[in-house]
């Protein structure tokens, strides 16, 4: 509920001792089911054989209602052992991005990765020195749970989560305004107020940007409208790197935040506009990283970056300019208009970025000065 936007699907959450399983849909949670098939518990009860464990999870798992209603949504993995395993197939795949949080795994895989980790044993396992010692025992008892619950359940995927009970009760705690804000927008905006120039400028590129996208044919839906706010809000928390690096730091400060409520592929677009903000080429982002996003995605990641760079351009990131300085879309052509004590800026640079914004659309490039 605290991390996770929009949940729905059953969140399974697998201790020592049990394994806890909540049904969340349109923000409430059902009342939840306690099971004894903590890691350590099926070690004692199966005396330490995963095959016998695996009889116990089936034997348990098959009664319960929680999982009746999962198929098609999604299942959410909490717990360390869990994430154990997690970390272990993002190794085995050599995944692209560090952030445990919202890793998702498709049912298929996950259930194929559950076998082999409770086949073999788990030092033969690629990358099992992620794994600390002491959890490497439970990691066939973790498998066989999540291969029962796949198998039982069929759900569309598995969503690991980095967040667990704690997380949960200080969300209890916050007022019922706190609860309902949007924790990436929330994050984006004490992140801009840690590292930007004028914080204050994050919010006004958001509202430039609204006008420019509303002008051009562009759809833009409410994700796509909310991960335009939080990219503007990051736009300049590399400005202190030296500008050759800026858009690479850039992107490694985002996709390695710790943001949470968004997902990799929306991670990865933000990364990708906060560097784009830097640099007109690609040379600095990899090919594995742009894997994440889909060729819509990498497209507005693209433009947004483009017109950042005209804002930037003209407002050095300080407040107060862009109201003035509007740049829209129409018949064809993409016009800046500039207030008379701004007309000075109307540069070879500017116009440079104007056209690198137009190519991207499919305009003529204009800057005029209003009257």
């Amino acid at each position: 509920m605290s991390s996770i936007y929009k949940a729905d699907g059953v969140v399974g959450d697998l201790g020592g001792g049990s394994l806890e399983l909540t049904d969340v849909k349109d923000g409430q949670c059902a009342q939840g089911i306690t099971l004894p098939l903590g890691g350590l518990s099926l070690m004692d009860l199966s005396e330490r054989s995963p095959k016998k464990a695996t009889k116990i999870v089936r034997d348990t798992l098959t009664p319960v209602k929680a999982l009746q209603g999962l198929a098609g949504r999604t299942f959410y993995a909490v717990g360390g052992t869990w994430r154990a395993l997690a970390r272990l197939h993002m190794r085995q795949r050599q995944y692209p991005m560090n952030v445990m949080h919202n890793y998702v795994i498709p049912t298929r895989d996950a259930l194929e990765f559950a076998r082999l980790v409770e086949r073999i044993e788990a030092d033969a396992l690629l990358s099992i020195e992620s794994v600390s010692s002491a959890r490497r025992p439970l990691l066939a008892y973790g498998a066989a749970v999540l291969e029962e619950i796949i198998r039982q359940a069929n759900p569309r995927e598995i969503v690991i989560s980095a967040l667990g009970v704690r997380e949960g009760l200080i969300y209890s705690r916050l007022s019922p305004e706190e609860q309902a804000e949007d924790p990436l927008i929330v994050s984006a905006r004490e992140f801009n107020q840690l590292r930007s120039r004028a914080p204050e400028h994050g919010e006004e590129l958001f509202d430039w940007t609204g006008r420019l996208i509303a002008s051009t044919h562009l759809e833009e839906d409410e994700q796509d409208k909310r991960l335009r706010h939080a990219a503007c809000l990051l736009s300049d928390i590399a400005w202190r790197a030296h500008p050759d690096y800026r858009g690479a730091q850039a992107y490694d400060l985002v996709a390695n935040a710790a943001f949470i409520g968004v997902d990799h592929p929306s991670r990865a677009f933000l990364a990708l506009a906060a560097s784009y903000r830097h640099m007109s080429s690609e040379d600095l982002v990899s090919p594995q990283s742009r894997a994440l996003v889909t060729a819509r995605q990498l497209d507005r990641a693209r433009i947004l970056g483009a017109a950042m760079r005209v804002a930037y351009n003209i407002s050095a990131a300080m407040p107060g300019v862009l109201p003035r300085a509007p740049m829209i879309c129409e018949k064809g052509q993409v016009i800046l208009t500039l207030p008379p004590d701004l007309a000075p800026l109307s540069s070879e640079r500017l116009q440079s970025r104007m056209r690198q914004f137009a190519r991207l659309i499919g305009g003529d490039p204009e800057i005029r000065t209003s009257a």
